[in-house]
């Protein structure tokens, strides 16, 4: 293996959880260092919420990766299977969306990914395309191709079944679905979320059933967590970044994650090299580096690749004024609330609490400030006017109550 390859395979495999196919991946960048031939990548993306967060683009950073080393790029929005839900990793059934939803979401799709991915090289594909013309009968052929044992092997489904929970036929449908697509884009590697195995795994057996003269290689990576530190970043869980949110927004909420958790954030999000990387932790480790300064540098890297270096420069100016002046940011999200509303209703309303149990939490210790004023009453009411509403350091809202 030449040092070129030896170098790509470096980078590709950067924060992979786990990698089935290596050796092919190898031979695929050696063709390109030495024809220039280049190879097609697949990943797939649900189209199941308006907007991607930072931990959808773990694959995007990964993708775009690929790009620099010879990778022609399968960006597939699923707009046919996220009509019908994957239960991967779930407990029970997942709600399928309407049609109007998914192409709602998947217009929105295509307007960002572009911000990491370099269009030259990349190829947007809807699953509707090949799915909806499938078929009675190229669904008959499909199913032919795998066995119930084969399907029953997958974690979340041999729980359900142990468990008694249903299952429905239509969830044993979505991983044979999903690794058609990988048939009909005759792809060389697919990329996926390590919750994603059995239906990556269903990819390669499919095109060994369907005659391909390859095997996809496969990569997985892993879930990113969310600002919490524990769980995976989710909307649901208000533990995200959304890559549509202001710069000051989100410049300030990667500031707020732990010092530990920005050398992960480095490792999956960064486009700085190994080597960089290495060098800027063992500065932070020597003491030549202090860590919010590291951490700085991060947010600007991220918040000017969907934003600017402009905005980012100035999200930078917002928070240091804010965080070391005690300011109140400029942009700040305005609520209009009932009068005489509770505040912990307020708090969970403005998402600045997921829960009002979590507020009276928060209230009881000393967290909430109301027009810069520590607050302390869980009971509050608050009557007719306008309030600014602190949640710790960084949450803020402005409240209209009318």
């Amino acid at each position: 293996m030449n040092t070129q390859v030896k170098r790509a395979l470096q980078e590709i495999s950067r924060g992979c959880v786990e990698f089935i196919g290596e050796d092919y991946i190898a031979s695929l960048l050696e063709r390109f260092f030495t024809t220039g031939e280049r190879f097609s990548v697949k990943a797939g993306f649900d189209p199941t919420a308006p907007d991607l967060h930072l931990g959808h683009t773990v694959l995007l950073q990964k993708l775009a990766t690929f790009q620099r080393y010879g990778g022609d790029i399968k960006f597939l929005i699923g707009d046919f299977t996220a009509t019908i839900g994957d239960p991967s990793g779930k407990s029970e059934t997942r709600k399928p969306l309407s049609k109007e939803e998914v192409c709602k979401n998947a217009i929105t799709y295509k307007e960002q990914v572009f911000k990491v991915l370099d269009p030259a090289y990349t190829e947007v594909c809807f699953n509707s395309q090949w799915l909806g013309e499938l078929g009675v009968a190229g669904m008959i052929i499909l199913t032919s191709k795998f066995s119930v044992a084969r399907m029953l092997e997958r974690d979340d489904f041999t729980k359900r079944y142990k468990n008694n929970q249903p299952i429905s036929i239509v969830e044993f449908i979505y991983p044979l679905l999903q690794g058609y697509d990988s048939v009909a884009l005759n792809c060389d590697i697919e990329l996926g979320g390590n919750d994603q195995k059995f239906n990556l795994l269903v990819g390669r057996h499919l095109q060994r059933a369907y005659g391909l003269d390859k095997e996809q290689a496969v990569m997985m990576m892993p879930l990113l967590e969310g600002l919490c530190g524990v769980q995976k970043m989710s909307k649901s869980l208000n533990n995200y970044i959304g890559v549509t949110e202001s710069a000051n927004t989100m410049y300030a909420k990667i500031l707020s994650i732990s010092d530990e958790m920005m050398w992960r954030y480095y490792e999956l999000l960064s486009s700085c090299s190994i080597e960089e990387l290495e060098q800027l932790r063992a500065q932070v480790q020597a003491g030549e580096f202090h860590p919010k300064a590291a951490k700085e540098q991060l947010a600007l890297e991220i918040t000017a690749r969907y934003h600017n270096i402009d905005l980012a420069k100035q999200a930078k100016i917002e928070f240091d004024n804010v965080f070391s002046k005690d300011e109140i940011p400029a942009d700040l999200d305005v609520f209009t609330c009932a009068p005489n509303e509770w505040i912990a209703k307020v708090l969970t309303q403005t998402g600045l609490c997921e829960s009002t149990s979590q507020a009276r939490r928060d209230i009881r210790a000393g967290a909430l400030k109301i027009n810069k004023e520590k607050i302390t009453d869980e009971k509050l009411q608050l009557s007719v006017g306008e309030y600014i509403i602190q949640i710790g350091k960084r949450r803020f809202a402005k409240v209209i109550i009318s």
